[in-house]
């Protein structure tokens, strides 16, 4: 199992031709190199995040030379629309095709007032966590930075008019951490409030299995929350559900989470699915709320959304309530997150997982 296939530092490289894979810096750069005022970087990326231009012929604020040296030099592209499911409860899923013909799922919720964007960071995932469909495919490759980018923009365009997104969470498919340097490149343009996507930091939420050597390191270089998929209250449990335990037990995940450069008024947010005998008991809450003792938390209960093919089960709806309870008792936050889109494999992996099959 490769977890830090991140961690390499990458060799130099050219200016990528994906527009939306640049960094500012390299924007501005290769502008400097051709003559160009350095605040004309600022005004391109306005153009592709905040008004959503996918064509450089409509920067009119930009000279027809520099326009036709972008139109030379790079694109702005969209993702290929595979399929698209509503659910009843209004969540939409829609499955990608990538540039090189695999596939990648990215998830719009409809809230009461605002939507939230579930979206991946890798085609597939290393982890092999036994709980999820995506695990089941093994890992393909890192999304680029213009993919990751590219699922909110797409998204943004074709839910216009509707309830507004502002809600951001890296939980689809993949193991962001994993995908380091893209994400947080991503992250930087999406929180960026001048010419970016603007959403605000405490808005857009990225969950870790538990890469512990990248998550401090994440507090450092961005805003946004932590989310820790925690799942079990000892380490033989979750090293059976989630084997990244067995290279960094619970111990080591905890450690991370407390020494986490939290800002103020934020918490740690810590996914904790619910399957049926395996971590559900009175006992296991008890314990659950004893590890997190020390770190400022809040807990999502999930109860577990079973797929084909699944070996496990959803407990019973007493059984939920009563380990909420335990935890409310104890003063955590603790919210039960039900899952939504049921009715359209909306679960992360299970779509992409259909088309592969040729469902």
């Amino acid at each position: 199992m490769s977890i830090e296939n991140d961690y390499q530092p990458l060799p130099a490289r050219e200016v990528p031709t994906d527009l939306l894979c640049c960094s500012p810096e390299e924007l501005t750069g290769w502008l400097a190199g051709r003559g160009v005022a350095a605040y004309r970087a600022k005004q391109i990326l306005k153009w592709i995040y905040h008004r959503q231009c996918n064509d450089f012929g409509d920067m009119t604020d930009l000279s027809k030379s520099l326009r036709q040296i972008l139109q030379d030099r790079f694109t702005i592209p969209s993702l290929e629309l595979t399929r698209e499911q509503q659910a009843r409860d209004g969540t939409r899923k829609f499955l990608f095709r990538l540039a090189d013909g695999n596939h990648i799922e990215t998830v719009l919720i409809a809230e009461r007032n605002h939507a939230t964007l579930c979206i991946s960071s890798q085609v597939g995932c290393a982890l092999g966590c036994r709980f999820c469909r995506t695990a089941r495919g093994g890992l393909v490759r890192n999304l680029t930075q213009g993919e990751i980018l590219a699922q909110i923009r797409d998204v943004r365009q074709r839910s216009a008019g509707q309830a507004p997104l502002t809600n951001l969470v890296l939980m689809g498919m993949g193991e962001p951490l994993a995908n380091f340097r893209r994400v947080v490149g991503s992250l930087a343009i999406v929180t960026n409030s001048d010419w970016g996507l603007a959403f605000a930091p405490r808005r857009v939420t990225l969950s870790t299995a538990g890469v512990v050597p990248r998550i401090r390191e994440l507090g450092r270089a961005s805003p946004v929350n932590l989310a820790i998929s925690l799942n079990a209250v000892d380490n033989a449990t979750r090293s059976a559900l989630m084997p990244i335990n067995d290279i960094y037990p619970l111990e080591k995940l905890l450690q991370a989470c407390r020494a986490y450069p939290l800002r103020p008024n934020r918490r740690i947010t810590f996914e904790y699915i619910l399957i049926k005998d395996v971590n559900d008991s009175p006992g296991a809450a008890r314990k659950l709320a004893k590890l997190l003792r020390p770190i400022r938390a809040k807990i999502n209960l999930i109860p577990y959304n079973p797929h084909p093919g699944s070996e496990f089960s959803r407990p019973a709806a007493d059984t939920i309530a009563d380990f909420q309870k335990i935890l409310l008792d104890r003063h955590y936050p603790a919210m039960i997150r039900h899952s939504k889109g049921t009715d359209i494999a909306a679960a992360c992996g299970q779509l992409r997982a259909r088309t592969e099959d040729g469902v």
